[in-house]
């Protein structure tokens, strides 16, 4: 029974990835291939672009009962989106320099068969994700690695950016706040617990990020199926 259980469940989660995929507007229906086993979806199939590979695995990530992504989607670049890793390179570095949010000062880009790799230290991780942010929909991208290191230039209390961040869950995860631990260990948080969703999951982490002086967050959260 409880195979039967899981295998249904397994089914609707299929049946509603689909459905957000084909409610996607970057993302041609036949484009993409879903499979579900307790709770993981994997996404299949090839794309001409990064940026839609990237959507995707969005919209999966945007259901309830989805535990995780694992996004096998090949990107297979039309003749007339290639760019030679020079080009990419350039139209990278002009990206992040038009980007208010990021420090381009002091970050480096590498780019290696369309794949771009992103080194450097920024202050916060909102920073570290623009950086990714501007580089990905760019034409000739394959892919994007994202190496850059979050280091803070103040240290925090951890009592008070406990309390801080307890009060922040409270306000935007709502109910599911009560579900979540938190432990701040230096200028690390660590979060365990149990949210209702992906996206409730990744709230929680976007606000332990979002306290001042934090260098890392470990996000150990579980989503219930």
């Amino acid at each position: 029974m409880a195979t039967q259980t899981i295998t249904r469940s397994d089914r609707e989660i299929q049946r509603d990835v689909l459905e957000e995929l084909n409610w996607e507007p970057r993302i041609q229906p036949n484009e993409i291939g879903v499979t579900v086993q307790e709770g993981v979806v994997t996404l299949t199939g090839w794309v001409d672009n990064y940026a839609k590979k990237w959507a995707a695995e969005r919209a999966a990530h945007r259901l309830r009962r989805v535990r995780a992504v694992a996004n096998d989607i090949e990107v297979r670049l039309p003749t007339s989106a290639s760019r030679t890793d020079a080009d990419i390179a350039t139209a990278a570095t002009r990206a992040l320099e038009w980007d208010a949010f990021v420090p381009v000062d002091k970050l480096e880009v590498t780019v290696a068969n369309g794949w771009v790799t992103l080194r450097g230290e920024v202050e916060w991780e909102y920073q570290r994700r623009a950086a990714e942010r501007s580089v990905r929909r760019l034409t000739g991208v394959h892919g994007v690695t994202n190496g850059v290191i979050v280091r803070p230039a103040v240290a925090p209390a951890p009592e008070e950016l406990k309390h801080r961040i307890t009060g922040a869950l409270t306000r935007t995860v709502a109910a599911d706040a009560e579900r979540i631990t938190i432990d701040v260990l230096g200028d690390r948080v660590v979060l365990a617990g149990t949210v209702s969703s992906w996206l409730e999951r990744e709230e929680a982490e976007r606000v332990a990020w979002s306290a001042p002086g934090i260098g890392a967050v470990d996000n150990h959260i579980a989503v219930r199926r």
